[in-house]
C-alpha cells in the first residue's frame, strides 16, 4: 500500500523544534564562548539556587505515586485490551529498557561516582578515602541510580502507554493531558508540550553522547596512545562517526536495529561484570552489595529530601540535582520508548518491572565495578582515587588496568560504550520522530535522520563550549548545564501527567481480578482525532501488519 497523500509529520511541531535546534547549533558553532557563559549563568545563577528544591521534592513524589499505582486497585489495569499479551518477551523488554534508560551513564559513572564520593564524602559524613567514606559513597551511588530515576521514567512511560494503548489516543505526550485540557491538546497548547518534550529529549541525549565520547577518548588513549582527556576534537569525531551508526540503526526500526543492539549490550555488559566479579574481590563485592542496599534503604527518606539549605551546595547541585534533572530530561524519550515496548502489560507489572528490575541491575553494577575500585584503593593495589581526580572518564579504564587481560577488557568496554551510545541515541531519534509525526509509532525515516543529526550536533556543540574553557571538566560541566536547563520546564509537565493519569484511572471500571481472554473491555474510550488507531484493532495486529497499515 502507498502512504496517504497527507503528511504524517506535524509541520508546526517539527519546524518550530527544528529551527530552534538549528539556532542552538549555530550559536554554538559561531559563538561557543557566549553559549557557555549563558548556560553557566542560567544554571548556577538562577535555576539551581532558586528551584533546586522543586527537583528534590518532585522526584520523591514521582516515586511515591508510582508505588501507589502499582499496589492499589489500579495495578490490575492492562495497558491495552483486556485480552492483550506483551509484544516483547520479558528478557528483550528489560534489555531494551535498560539500554535506552541509562546504559551509557553506568559505564561512565560506575567507577567514577563511588570513587569521587569516597574522596569527598557528601556533607563531610566520613573521613575521606576510608571504609566509612566508601560506605557513604556506595549508598549515594545507589540513591542516584535506582528507584528515583526509574520512577521518573515510569510516570512518563505509564501515562503514554495507558492513553495510547488503552484509550486509543495518539502516542504523544500532549494527548496524555486530555483529561485535564480536553480537546485543547490538539491545538497550540498541545503542540507546545510536544515541542518542550523534543527539546528535553534532544539535550538530555546530547549530555549522554558527550559523556560517552569522552570515555571512548580515554579508552583509545589507554589502548592506542592517542585521544585522552584533552582531545575534545577527537571526541567530536567520535560523535560524528557514532551518530552515523545510530541513524542507520534507528531507521531500521525497533524490531531490528534497536532490539538487536540492546540484546548485544546486555550480553557484553554481563560478560564484563562477570569478569570483574570472578577475578576481582568476590567476597568484598558481595559484602558491598548487601551492606550498601541496607544502608540505601535505611537512608532513603533522608537522602530524598536533602537540599543545600545548610551547606554542601556543590554536592547537591553537582550530583543530586544534576541527576534528577538529567533523568527528567531523558523522561520524554525513555518514557515514550518504554511505552512503545510495553503494550499488553498491567500497570502493576509495568511499574515493578520498570522500577525494581533496572534498580537491582544498578545495585549489581555499582557493587561490582565500584566495589572492585574501592577494594583496589583500600588495599593499596592501585591508586584509583588519583586517576578519578585527574579525569572522571578514565576511572573505568584505571580499574580494568589492575586486572589480567586489561587490554582486551578495555577494548570490550569501549565497544560497550559505543553500543550503548548507538542504542540510546537511536531510541531518542526514533522518539523525536514520533513526537514530530503526530505520534506515529513508525515515523518516516527522514525525520529520524534529521533528529539524529541534531542530537549528535548538540552533543558536539556542548563539548566545544566546554573546551573553550580549557579542560575536560569544563566540558562535563557544560553537558550537565544543558541537561538541567532543558529539564527545568519539563518537570512541570511530569507533575501534570500524574494528575491527568490519576483522573483518568478513576473512571476505569475495574474487575475484581486480572482480566482473562473473555473479559469485557473496561472503561470509556476517550475522544480522539480522526485517523487515530483503534486499540482493539491494533491489538490484533502483529508488527508487520501494523507497518503495512501505516505504509
Amino acid at each position: 500500500m502507498q502512504r496517504p497523500a497527507s503528511p504524517s509529520v506535524d509541520p508546526t511541531v517539527f519546524w518550530v523544534a527544528a529551527v530552534l535546534s538549528a539556532v542552538f547549533v549555530a550559536w554554538g558553532v559561531f559563538f561557543a564562548e557566549s553559549l557557555a557563559a549563558v548556560f553557566d549563568s542560567v544554571l548556577f545563577g538562577f535555576l539551581v539556587p532558586n528551584f533546586g528544591w522543586v527537583f528534590i521534592l518532585s522526584s520523591f513524589g514521582f516515586l511515591a505515586f508510582s508505588v501507589y499505582l502499582a499496589f492499589s486497585r489500579y495495578g490490575r489495569v492492562r495497558l491495552g485490551g483486556d485480552d492483550e499479551q506483551p509484544e516483547f518477551s520479558t528478557v528483550s523488554w528489560v534489555a531494551m529498557m535498560f539500554s535506552a534508560g541509562m546504559g551509557i551513564g553506568l559505564m561512565f559513572f560506575g567507577v567514577a561516582e563511588p570513587m569521587t564520593h569516597m574522596g569527598a564524602p557528601p556533607g563531610g559524613a566520613a573521613e575521606p578515602n576510608t571504609r566509612g567514606a566508601a560506605q557513604v559513597a556506595m549508598e549515594y551511588s545507589y540513591f542516584h541510580w535506582a528507584f528515583h530515576p526509574w520512577a521518573i521514567y515510569a510516570i512518563m512511560g505509564l501515562a503514554l502507554a495507558y492513553f495510547t494503548f488503552r484509550k486509543g489516543m495518539p502516542n504523544l505526550i500532549s494527548t496524555a493531558f486530555h483529561p485535564l485540557l480536553g480537546d485543547r491538546v490538539y491545538g497550540p497548547v498541545g503542540k507546545a508540550i510536544d515541542i518542550l518534550a523534543i527539546f528535553a529529549t534532544l539535550f538530555g541525549s546530547a549530555t549522554s553522547l558527550g559523556l560517552g565520547a569522552l570515555q571512548i577518548n580515554e579508552g583509545l588513549d589507554v589502548l592506542f596512545g592517542f585521544g585522552g582527556r584533552e582531545a575534545v576534537g577527537l571526541a567530536i569525531v567520535v560523535i560524528v562517526v557514532l551518530t552515523l551508526c545510530f541513524i542507520v540503526s534507528a531507521v531500521s526500526g525497533v524490531h531490528r536495529g534497536i532490539q538487536w543492539l540492546s540484546n548485544t549490550n546486555m550480553v557484553l555488559a554481563v560478560f564484563l561484570l562477570f569478569f570483574v566479579f570472578v577475578l576481582g574481590p568476590t567476597v568484598f563485592i558481595l559484602d558491598t552489595f548487601v551492606q550498601s542496599i541496607g544502608g540505601y534503604l535505611a537512608n532513603l527518606i533522608p537522602m530524598s529530601f536533602r537540599t543545600a539549605s545548610y551547606g554542601d551546595s556543590e554536592f547537591v547541585s553537582g550530583w543530586t540535582i544534576f541527576y534528577w534533572a538529567w533523568w527528567i530530561s531523558w523522561a520524554p524519550f525513555v518514557g515514550t520508548f518504554i511505552a512503545r515496548i510495553s503494550r499488553g502489560r498491567t500497570i502493576r507489572e509495568f511499574v515493578v518491572g520498570v522500577i525494581l528490575v533496572p534498580s537491582v541491575v544498578s545495585f549489581v553494577w555499582f557493587a561490582i565495578l565500584g566495589g572492585a575500585a574501592i577494594n583496589l584503593q583500600l588495599s593499596g593495589t592501585a591508586n584509583i582515587a588519583d586517576a578519578v581526580a585527574e579525569s572522571q572518564p578514565a576511572a573505568l579504564f584505571a580499574t580494568l588496568g589492575a586486572f589480567p587481560l586489561s587490554g582486551l577488557m578495555s577494548l570490550i568496554a569501549i565497544i560497550l560504550v559505543a553500543l550503548f551510545f548507538i542504542s540510546g541515541a537511536d531510541a531518542a531519534a526514533m522518539v523525536m520522530g514520533m513526537l514530530s509525526s503526530r505520534g506515529d509509532i513508525n515515523p518516516r525515516a527522514w525525520t529520524v535522520v534529521v533528529w539524529g543529526v541534531f542530537t549528535g550536533s548538540a552533543a558536539a556543540i556542548c563539548l566545544l563550549a566546554g573546551a573553550i574553557q580549557g579542560s575536560v571538566d569544563a566540558a562535563i560541566t557544560a553537558l550537565q548545564s544543558v541537561a538541567i536547563a532543558s529539564a527545568a520546564p519539563f518537570v512541570l509537565i511530569l507533575i501534570g501527567l500524574c494528575f491527568s493519569l490519576f483522573k483518568s484511572l478513576r473512571t476505569e471500571r475495574l474487575p475484581d481480578r486480572l482480566p482473562g481472554p473473555s473479559a469485557p473491555e473496561p472503561g470509556r474510550a476517550m475522544s480522539r482525532p480522526s485517523g487515530a488507531p483503534n486499540p482493539q484493532q491494533m491489538s490484533a495486529e502483529g508488527p508487520q501488519e501494523r507497518d503495512q497499515r501505516r505504509a
